[in-house]
């Protein structure tokens, strides 16, 4: 049973980890800021953690439409 449950608790963190790391590159990334995975992570993450990208995105992309999950309704970057 142990053997199990440290098993299990490893893959966590891998999938973890691997979501993080693809998160962060979308965010980090200078090509577009409408790549359909880094965006569908972007908008499921903490509000924190979201606001934090949406910031990187901005600083990177400043004339360009927010992607999904960060503007507002009127089209402003949040």
């Amino acid at each position: 049973m142990s053997r199990l449950l440290s098993i299990l608790i490893t893959i966590m963190f891998a999938v973890a980890l691997v979501t993080l790391g693809r998160w962060y590159i979308y965010i980090s990334n200078t090509t577009s800021p409408y790549d359909e995975v880094g965006i569908e992570l972007n908008s499921r993450m903490p509000y924190p953690l979201r606001k934090y990208g949406c910031g990187k995105l901005q600083a990177t992309f400043m004339n360009a439409l927010p992607p999904y999950g960060c503007g507002d309704d009127q089209g402003r970057w949040i």
